[in-house]
Parts: C-alpha cells; structure tokens; sequence
C-alpha cells in the first residue's frame, strides 16, 4: 500500500456515516533495521499545518488552543486499529459525536457558518 497515495488526504467517515474530516498526517513507529509501523492517522489543522513546515504548524496549534482550548492544540489522532476499510472514503470504527471533531464542527456552524446570511 502506498500510503501517501492511498491515505493522505482521503475523506474520513465514522461507523454511521458521519464525515470527520480529512487525513491530515499518518504516524508512524521507526523501528531500527525493520520496516516502519503505521500507528495512528491525523485529523486537523495543527497536523496539516505540520506538512507546511514546523513553524507554521506550531503557528496553527498556539492559534487553535487559544480558540478551542489546549486540547485543540493537537490534531486528533485515530489509532490505527480503528480502521476498517481504506476506498474512496476511510471507514473507521468511531463514532465522531465522542470526539473533539465534532465539538469544533459545532462551534464552527454555531460561530461562523451560522452568522452568514441566508446560512440557515
């Protein structure tokens, strides 16, 4: 599998259905004189800053703590076991009403998309 190809940026959907976002990193374990190990995938703006380079990344973590709060300061990892199916969409085994995901998601609607006129 090429996991650039095949994960990095794909949509993310949880066990009802639900779209969480996109992947934004993968996390990997480096292991002396063995392949890598994929452990986690990232979702969020702190780990797509990331991409961009450190600062920028640690930019966007100092920006979303002081919106959301600390724990926004990190992207959300799902660990890789929670993965179900990689197609045109990533199936998980999580339900995003019990992540932070969906907190932000509502803020956003709430705060954001719901001031634009003619939104609702």
């Amino acid at each position: 599998m090429d996991l650039v190809r095949d994960v990095l940026d794909k949509q993310v959907v949880d066990r009802r259905g639900a779209k969480m976002g996109r992947v934004d990193g993968i996390v990997a374990e480096l292991r002396p004189g063995r392949p890598p190990v994929v452990m986690a995938i990232e979702i969020g703006s702190v780990a797509m800053a990331r991409r961009i380079g450190e600062r920028t990344g640690r930019w966007i973590a100092r920006l979303a703590a002081k919106i959301g709060g600390p724990r926004y300061a990190e992207p959300y990892r799902i660990p890789w076991h929670r993965v179900r199916r990689i197609d045109v969409d990533i199936k998980v085994d999580i339900d995003v009403v019990d992540t932070p995901l969906d907190d932000w998601q509502c803020w956003l609607r709430e705060h954001i998309v719901g001031r634009i006129p003619g939104a609702r």
